[in-house]
């Protein structure tokens, strides 16, 4: 399955700008793997302080990044698109950061199912640029209703 673009992705994800970390995704193979693109462009705000002179992009986003795509991987996966329910970051394992990654690039992030149930699931994932691998890690996430309020 895919593309998908940016209104399908927010249809999965509760994620809003300057938060939304996924543009596209190129591939979806439901209960399987999903393929998707950030753009990293000069504009985004972290790079003002992350580091001036010498722009790069925070780890911790690029991993979330990582789990904003097995979140449309898991919703698209469950049939869960619109109806309200979140994914919860459980837990993240073996990050490793190999690249620098820099504005002007797209940042290339497949991810795939490494055990699946109703209500956790676990993912490995890898963040590349170009083919290089900039960043990898496993993460456990939660698929649960939003808070009331």
């Amino acid at each position: 399955m895919g593309p998908l673009d940016i209104g399908r992705i927010m249809a999965a994800l509760p994620h809003r700008y300057p938060m939304l970390l996924v543009d596209r995704v190129e591939r979806l193979v439901p209960d399987r793997s999903i393929t998707a693109i950030k753009a990293v462009t000069i504009n985004e705000g972290f790079f003002q302080g992350h580091f001036p002179g010498r722009p790069i992009m925070p780890g911790v986003l690029i991993v979330e990044a990582l789990a904003q795509a097995a979140g449309v991987l898991a919703v698209e996966s469950l049939g869960l698109a619109g109806s309200g329910k979140l994914v919860y970051f459980m837990a993240i394992d073996e990050a490793k950061f190999r690249k620098p990654v820099e504005p002007g690039v797209l940042l290339r992030l497949e991810v795939e199912f490494v055990q699946k149930r109703a209500s956790v699931c676990k993912f490995k994932g890898g963040a590349f640029v170009g083919d290089t691998l900039a960043a990898q890690a496993n993460f456990t996430a939660m698929i649960a209703d939003p808070p009331k309020g």
